[in-house]
């Protein structure tokens, strides 16, 4: 779900924040960074894009069978 570019990207710019004499902690910072990140997106409720595109798809198509319906109906309705 979540893109693995964006997540190498935010957490690199955390650490590149910490000088680069001190290249351990700007390691630890970056893996710790990313666990974070996970452990945030992992708790809210978020889709993927491919699945959101999938249900606005389905509800379109719904959408439209049911201005259908409702055509039917008033037509019925009018006889």
């Amino acid at each position: 779900m979540l893109d693995p570019k964006l997540l190498n990207e935010i957490s690199q710019n955390l650490s590149q924040l910490i000088p680069p004499e001190m290249k351990q902690m700007r390691d630890d910072v970056e893996k710790a960074a990313k666990v974070a990140i996970q452990s945030a997106f992992s708790r809210l409720d978020l889709v993927s894009r491919e699945e959101f595109e999938l249900q606005s798809a389905m509800l379109e198509k719904t959408r439209a069978k049911l201005e259908a319906l409702e055509q039917k109906l008033s037509e019925l309705e009018q006889r």
